[in-house]
């Protein structure tokens, strides 16, 4: 499907010369500028309230509560509704959750402050589930398939900006102006997001729900992992996350390692994301087709081989370089997995696919970050890294011998041949 205003003349080369899908990039970097800067306020206002490291903690429980209850009935959603709309009244969820910790801070809502903070944080878990399904599924509805793989470079390099500007965003205004400006910020910038995606016009096909919602939700959970090449690499990045990330062990190499100050906190966690956009740029110029398998195997180890190397470098400096490079390594994983997925997804699954996809990332991540905790706490932190990094080596080992279908991919293949298995 294409927006009422696309025609040939519009799919050229360049996927930013369409500006349903330059609608759609802005609607996704103003979303995530909005979240990330909510996600830094709302940490230190909490703790301003508590003193309490748990009620950080709790931060991500109440998120991924509802986001994990809600992900997979807002995919079928998405599939048999409007697409647009669920991803404009993403936008303004967010901004409400703003709002009402705005209220919070201006003393307008009597109780308990901390119960309202964390009643706004679960309205973005909530916002969160419809996210991606939305944009996976309107990104497929404005592009020609031609460019999907550069599509994906732009989107992935965009919402790597968007991790990195929105903390500063956030981090600014809470030290020089006030939680109250920091909080309109959020929700002005989820606005903005809003009021992009409702400018896109996109003709939704009316999908007649003949099964029953579980029914429908168990069709696309039965599609992912009857589908080798979707699940191999869905699976690649889930157990890479889950055993490579060394992101959350960040504090205590600051501390006991490079003995350096929190500020060396950004300058680490900014580095994958650098990372990240310099591949995201570089493969919107020069996607990668011939051997995509092969690539995203040989990136997912590049990454592991980075996270090992990070673990044996007493170098702060040389740590963040490392770092950058894992960012690189993992924003090859990332642009041709989600090339993958929005190839060899049919037209009418692409909501439930991005929602299973998003159950797979979030819950890597956060287990990712306990497994991380609890290795440092049995093996010592540098050795639990190395484990870590070792064990993404096996899985990349593992994936390759169990997914040949993935191993010998071509996405050029998959472009022509749309969803075969």
């Amino acid at each position: 499907m294409v927006t009422t205003n696309e025609n040939p003349a519009h799919q050229s080369a360049n996927p930013l010369r369409n500006l349903s899908f330059f609608k759609l990039l802005t609607y996704r970097v103003f979303m995530v500028l909005s979240y990330q800067t909510m996600a830094v306020v709302v940490g230190w206002h909490l703790y301003e309230i508590t003193h309490d490291p748990l009620s950080l903690g709790l931060i991500g429980l109440a998120e991924i509560i509802p986001y994990f209850c809600t992900a997979l009935f807002a995919g079928y959603a998405v599939d048999h509704y409007s697409r647009r709309n669920f991803g404009v009244s993403s936008s303004f969820t967010l901004m409400t959750s703003a709002l009402l910790v705005y209220a919070v801070t201006d003393h307008k809502l009597s109780g308990d402050p901390t119960l309202w903070i964390y009643g706004a944080i679960a309205l973005i878990g909530l916002a969160r589930a419809f996210i991606a399904p939305s944009y996976s599924a309107i990104f497929a509805s404005i592009m020609p398939r031609q460019q999907y793989a550069k599509g994906a470079s732009i989107g992935s390099a965009v919402f790597q900006f968007g991790l990195i500007v929105g903390p500063a965003i956030g981090g600014i205004l809470v030290g020089w102006t006030s939680l109250q400006v920091a909080y309109l910020a959020s929700a002005g910038l989820a606005c903005i997001s809003g009021i992009a995606l409702l400018t896109l016009e996109v003709n939704t096909p009316k999908v007649v729900a003949e099964k029953a919602i579980f029914s429908g939700i168990a069709e696309g959970i039965r599609f992912v992992f009857n589908h080798q090449i979707i699940l191999s690499a869905q699976a690649l990045d889930m157990f890479a996350v889950l055993f490579g990330g060394a992101i959350a062990m960040l504090p205590a190499f600051l501390h006991d390692v490079y003995h350096y100050g929190p500020e060396g906190l950004g300058i680490l966690r900014a580095s994958p994301a650098i990372g990240a956009i310099i591949t995201g740029a570089y493969l919107a110029k020069h996607p990668i087709y011939e051997q995509a398998g092969k690539k995203l195997l040989i990136s997912v180890a590049g990454f592991g081989v980075c996270i090992i190397t990070f673990a044996l470098t007493p170098h702060f400096w040389f740590a963040a370089v490392i770092l950058m490079l894992s960012g690189i390594f993992d924003g090859v994983s990332v642009v041709l997995r989600t090339t993958i997925m929005q190839l060899a997804t049919p037209d009418h699954m692409r909501g439930r696919v991005a929602s299973i996809n998003g159950l797979f990332i979030g819950s890597s991540n956060e287990l990712g970050a306990f497994e991380s905790g609890l290795m440092a706490r049995v093996m010592g932190l540098i050795p639990s890294v190395i484990f870590g990094g070792l064990m993404t080596l096996g899985v990349v080992a593992t994936t390759a011998a169990l997914a040949p279908k993935l191993t010998k991919l071509n996405l050029k293949h998959l472009e022509t041949n749309g969803h075969e298995k």
